[in-house]
């Protein structure tokens, strides 16, 4: 990979680095400037001690790791040694991060000054409420049922528990709460933003999956204006796994997945991963 002549932010989701071909891909991971700032955008890994490892193997090599949530961190499976559940899972984990010194949801946004700056990079948090299934079916009983019918099981459905919440629906809004707080506080400043989700902010986003049942577990269309309405400049997300760069409303969208080794397969191989974000443009 040729090194670049000016720093960058460089973004790239779904690790997954319990999968072997992954796990070496992080370990080859360096940048090509001494200025880059890494976004990883969440499903690192799927136990505490494999996203503390991706973590801590990344923190030293940056200049700065921003990182967000995505499903995958907040599973509580019988194999991970670490059984915190739901809200006290991430927070171990932004605590985890806090003492690497990356970024996360929980602490003020940083400003990128290099080229392309500055601009407020936002990581966010914001889970999921099944209102993306709304394509499938019009409720979320409906959609589930849809889904079994079609053999469509979300393993979130099983592992991800939204303890002391009464379901991630109510995780959800309450994330959804805070964090247009703080961005409607970063907004007033009047500096354009990179937003940063392991979840797409629209539900259009999610046509291109094979399985259309799977929309639900995607995001919430109370993000939908999100973009227009925070003054984005871009917006990074992942948990798709289908690598791809759309416009919305003159908005730049990047999914930035690295996903499984066999989901590779069926991807061009034109464009590769981390990608530039700002400057726009692929790391080729």
């Amino acid at each position: 990979m040729p090194e670049a002549n000016e720093p960058a932010i460089v973004a790239v989701a779904d690790l997954h680095v319990e999968a072997t071909d992954n796990r070496r891909f992080l370990e080859r991971l360096r940048p090509d400037h001494d200025g880059d700032w890494l976004v990883l955008c969440g499903d690192v890994g799927e136990t505490m001690a494999d996203v503390e490892w991706a973590l801590g193997t990344v923190a030293g090599r940056f200049e700065r790791v921003i990182w967000v949530p995505g499903n995958h961190e907040l599973w509580t499976t019988p194999s991970d040694p670490v059984q915190l559940r739901g809200e006290a899972r991430y927070r171990r984990l932004v605590g985890t991060c806090r003492r690497l010194g990356v970024a996360t949801p929980e602490d003020p946004y940083p400003v990128w000054p290099g080229p392309g700056g500055p601009l407020v990079v936002a990581p966010l948090f914001t889970l999921y409420d099944y209102s993306f299934g709304v394509n499938v079916a019009p409720t979320k009983h409906g959609s589930l049922a849809r889904a079994r019918a079609a053999g469509v099981v979300c393993s979130d459905e099983i592992v991800l528990h939204p303890d002391p919440y009464p379901s991630r629906e109510e995780w959800c809004r309450a994330r959804l709460q805070l964090t247009e707080r703080q961005l409607t506080a970063m907004a007033a400043d009047g500096v354009p933003a990179l937003l940063v989700n392991h979840f797409p902010l629209l539900a259009e986003l999610t046509q291109p999956l094979l399985r259309p049942e799977f929309a639900q577990w995607c995001g919430t269309t109370a993000t939908a204006d999100w973009h227009t309405r925070f003054g984005a400049a871009a917006v990074v997300y992942g948990h798709l796994h289908i690598p791809r760069t759309t416009v919305h409303d003159g908005v730049r969208f990047e999914e930035v997945s690295l996903g499984y080794p066999l989901e590779r397969r069926r991807w061009r191989r034109d464009r590769r991963l981390p990608r530039r974000i700002v400057p726009a443009g692929d790391r080729m």
